[in-house]
């Protein structure tokens, strides 16, 4: 079973960042208030990025990275233009 690294924007604009193996079950969950305490006090969330990779330790690996850049540079990775 693959994974997923996701970012979501958030009803205040701010964007999460997480990992899956069950992106629309891990959709659903932030959806309803009963996902990430980040994102419980943030609704609504609305999926914006999802890249696919192999197994879990690529998926952690990927997310620090992703949570490791700027907001510019995420939303340059949302808009398909960057890394």
């Amino acid at each position: 079973m693959g994974w997923t690294v996701y970012i979501l924007r958030c009803g205040d604009g701010t964007l999460y960042t997480g990992c899956t193996n069950d992106l629309p079950r891990r959709l659903k969950t932030h959806q309803s208030g009963k996902g990430a305490k980040y994102t419980r006090s943030r609704l609504p969330v609305e999926l914006v990025y999802q890249e696919e990779v192999p197994d879990k330790s690529a998926a952690l690996r990927r997310e620090a990275a992703i949570k490791g850049l700027n907001r510019w540079k995420k939303l340059t990775l949302i808009d398909g233009k960057g890394t």
